[in-house]
């Protein structure tokens, strides 16, 4: 009977009982590992089968060494720690998991959005240091009839869309690769991002980390803004180019972000962005409910046992060029999804 080598090849929870449950099958000896560097990957996961991975390194070097890996799959949405065209390459597939924190990130983004308009931080603040007065929080504008920009609009986005039309904001997005007809169906405008910076009150990151994204919010995007708009982060740090962020806050070119994701986390306890009154930061934790965590964990799980227990492709493939090209069979229904999160998740 053939078996196969699993590596968890890093992850910060209590324990792997979820992953457990859904690998369960005696086929599969599920290893558990804390790499750190290329080197380890290299050592631990040379004869590895499938790798389920967090943040350890997935380098071109590493993938080299791999011998017989079918499948790595990534806890959460990104693949900016996967070499994706070294794994394409070498025919292995590689999914995420982009479904199963739509309304933790887009919540999120949302309680940011009224945080940063509203005030709220540095109003909790000056009531707790013994100043009772609302003018210190001026100016405060009225959210109806403002303009909210997405950068990106996907599923995160079209969800926080829905969220804050009863807040009477309209809503524009900047997305290359979204069709005209999804956006009309969600009733918002695709605009340019020089259209969105020009015209947005609030400015609400959701574009993946690629090579082509990484500083689109930069020095022009800034300069273009409103002086009264706000920028929000929940998707990755460098999205937005920082030193251009500084830069705009401390010249008083716009109004104030919010932030669940820096260039370098954690955040370095000197980095220039703690001291702004008028920028609320939090820990990286948009994605994260007790619900989502255990989805997450099995849905990358349930991705290692498509393509070797069940011979198929994986339900979130991302490198889908290799589509006929390795042996495995095309998905026939979400059966096993729907079966294998409900028991699990009991």
């Amino acid at each position: 009977m053939e078996k196969w080598k699993v590596v968890v090849t890093d992850w910060e929870y209590e324990d792997l009982r979820y992953e457990q449950k859904v690998l369960s099958d005696s086929r599969i000896e599920l290893i558990p590992a804390q790499c750190k560097t290329e080197q380890d990957m290299i050592d631990i996961c040379r004869d590895a089968d499938g790798l389920i991975n967090q943040y350890a390194p997935i380098s071109r070097k590493v993938i080299e060494s791999l011998e017989r890996c079918r499948v790595i799959t990534r806890y959460g949405v990104g693949v900016n720690t996967v070499d994706l065209e070294a794994a394409t390459e070498k025919g292995i597939c590689v999914a995420n998991v982009p479904d199963y924190c739509m309304d933790e990130v887009s919540d999120h983004a949302l309680g940011l959005l009224l945080s940063v308009t509203r005030k709220i931080a540095p109003a909790n603040q000056f009531v707790k240091s013994g100043k009772w007065d609302f003018k210190l929080t001026q100016p405060i504008y009225r959210l109806r009839g403002r303009t909210l920009g997405l950068v990106g609009f996907g599923r995160i986005p079209q969800a926080l869309a829905e969220k804050v039309r009863p807040l009477g904001l309209r809503v524009i997005a900047y997305d290359p690769f979204v069709p005209q007809q999804v956006a009309i169906e969600k009733g918002v405008e695709l605009v340019t991002l020089d259209q969105l910076c020009q015209t947005s009150d609030i400015v609400s990151v959701h574009a993946p980390l690629t090579s082509a994204t990484q500083g689109l919010i930069g020095e022009r995007q800034f300069a273009q803004m409103k002086q009264d708009a706000f920028i929000i982060n929940t998707s990755r740090g460098p999205v937005i180019d920082e030193a251009a962020l500084i830069e705009a806050l401390r010249k008083e070119s716009i109004a104030g972000a919010g932030l669940d994701v820096v260039e370098e986390e954690p955040i370095h306890p000197e980095h220039p962005l703690l001291s702004f009154d008028n920028v609320v930061l939090t820990p990286h934790v948009a994605w994260y409910s007790e619900e989502s965590a255990a989805e997450m964990r099995c849905k990358a799980a349930l991705g290692i046992a498509d393509v070797l227990l069940y011979g198929e492709y994986p339900k979130y493939l991302v490198n889908h060029q290799l589509k006929g090209k390795v042996p495995l069979r095309d998905r026939q229904s979400d059966t096993r999804y729907e079966s294998g999160l409900y028991s699990v998740l009991q």
